[in-house]
């Protein structure tokens, strides 16, 4: 296979049918040696991740399959941490898309004055741009347009897709006791022009709860398997 991409914690190899495949690493990001899913570069590796955020990754791709969420996913290994995906292209040099339930972390940094920690949120969504130098600014609707990053429809379709998908894993979660405060996604596009969800899912891109208990991402899929 052709080794397309060395990222943080995920290789990206071209298979020779076209597809790709992601090659899932123990490395996670953080700060002097700390776990911290927001941070930009590696932080440490833990033994075990790799396959952990793969399980988890193919499990919730599954549950959106059933409810005819389109993927990039096609299929997992988990004893060689590989997962196979279709190629998509993303919006400018990438977006994230985060869905919140609960006004914690960004959200009250930045508006504070007006919000409670933990106040209901009505699975509020917004974009920011993938940019480690400028740390990941928030980005409205009219400068994704202004910069042909997103057009409109395609800004109300993903908002869409958004608030389908994390409803979906927001229920998954509540029956086994979880609750689901925010969680990031990122979308791409197929040849044929379909919007889908790409990247993974695991307990990195989302901060989940039991009771008032945060629960650490490394822990999470002791709660769903």
């Amino acid at each position: 296979m052709e080794l397309l991409y060395k990222g943080k914690t995920k290789d990206i190899y071209k298979g020779e049918d076209g597809n790709l495949v992601l090659q899932f690493k123990d490395d996670v990001t953080g700060v002097d040696g700390h776990f911290d899913p927001g941070a930009n570069q590696v932080g440490l590796s833990i033994e075990g991740v790799g396959k952990e955020n793969l399980k988890m990754s193919k499990f919730f791709f599954e549950k959106l399959k059933e409810n005819n969420i389109s993927t990039h996913y096609i299929s997992a290994d988990i004893e060689n941490n590989t997962m196979v995906v279709k190629q998509a292209k993303v919006f400018g040099k990438g977006v994230e898309v985060i869905c919140r339930y609960k006004a914690v972390g960004s959200f009250i940094r930045r508006y504070g004055l007006y919000a409670k920690e933990g106040m209901k949120l009505p699975a509020y969504t917004e974009i920011t741009l993938k940019d480690d130098e400028r740390n990941d600014p928030l980005i409205t609707k009219d400068a994704l347009s202004i910069l042909n990053i997103l057009d409109n429809e395609e800004y109300n379709m993903i908002v869409g897709l958004t608030k389908d998908i994390s409803g979906i894993i927001k229920r998954e979660l509540e029956k086994k006791g979880l609750t689901l405060y925010d969680i990031k996604l990122e979308f791409g596009k197929l040849d044929n022009g379909e919007i889908v969800l790409i990247d993974e899912l695991s307990g990195g891109n989302m901060r989940v709860y039991k009771g008032d208990e945060y629960i650490d991402p490394m822990e999470l899929g002791k709660y769903l398997f």
